[in-house]
């Protein structure tokens, strides 16, 4: 790409951008671990600033966002602009995330083969519980939705594919959170915790403690943690451990009767175990 460093450039690495260390070879002539491309780094932040931040920015907020050099830059949103990866406004000085994004991200949930499998038992969860279900993947700090199915009441939650949670405020992270050790998890969480509401776990020794008690009843649970006047409940789905994915169920708290919470974990349990069955050799 037009933005591109030579391999040699010395100096210290672009904001973002990991030092490179020394490169190990796992073949003859195959590098193992080799050091970071600048301009690939950049383009990959630079689409996940665009998919955080919704809408068109000017080429000054980007730049101070993410503080890499201004001509750099302008040059790498004008490649990305004509190979149709970011889009314009009519004055060609703000910019967004473009359709080829989009094809890229559909293509990952058309592809995945959990995905694909998890459908009946996602139907079948929709149908037992009536309400708004998920089926979330572990990505760091975050959950990322691969499918969901809304509720059939009038009163639901918004949901769609890609959306992107912070890990500790949602039932879908703590149950995958759990299937890790609690050394691991003190690794994993950042050393902050964001208050989503006034509910969120932001100490992070008493969420570990909460995760001892997700290990122990089998399920997690998101009491208004993310979503004021929302509750949800959530399972993780061994196919692989520690786990990946998780499978949820969202309701609001107005409509959550002691029935209708066993109802939804009894219906969690068998969908985990169906999606287990057949996740089993993934």
């Amino acid at each position: 790409m037009t933005t591109a460093e030579p391999a040699g450039t010395t100096g210290p690495p672009a904001p973002g951008i990991p030092a490179p260390g020394p490169a190990v070879t796992s073949g003859p002539g195959i590098p193992a671990t080799a050091p970071p491309v600048k301009s690939a780094v950049r383009t990959v932040l630079l689409l996940e600033h665009f998919a955080a931040h919704p809408g068109l920015h000017s080429l000054a907020d980007i730049q101070n966002d993410l503080s890499l050099p201004k001509s750099s830059l302008y040059m790498l949103l004008r490649t990305l602009v004509n190979l149709g990866w970011v889009e314009t406004d009519a004055t060609g000085t703000r910019y967004g995330i473009g359709v080829r994004a989009l094809l890229v991200g559909s293509s990952y949930i058309d592809g995945d083969e959990v995905v694909a499998a998890a459908r009946p038992s996602l139907d079948r969860l929709s149908d037992d519980t009536t309400e708004t279900i998920h089926l979330a993947r572990l990505d760091g700090a975050s959950v990322v939705y691969l499918a969901t199915r809304p509720s059939r009441h009038y009163l639901r939650p918004f949901t769609r594919v890609g959306r992107r949670l912070p890990v500790h405020s949602t039932a879908l992270g703590k149950a995958l959170l759990a299937t890790h050790t609690d050394d691991e998890v003190r690794r994993m969480l950042p050393k902050r915790l964001e208050a989503v509401t006034e509910h969120t776990i932001t100490d992070r020794e008493r969420l570990v403690e909460e995760l001892a008690r997700v290990r122990e009843q089998g399920y997690a649970v998101d009491r208004e943690e993310n979503t004021l006047g929302l509750r949800c409940f959530g399972v993780a789905v061994p196919y692989r451990t520690p786990a990946r994915d998780a499978v949820s169920c969202s309701v609001p708290v107005a409509r959550l009767t002691e029935d209708h919470e066993r109802t939804i974990k009894a219906a969690l349990f068998e969908a985990r175990d169906r999606l287990t069955a057949v996740t089993r050799r993934m």
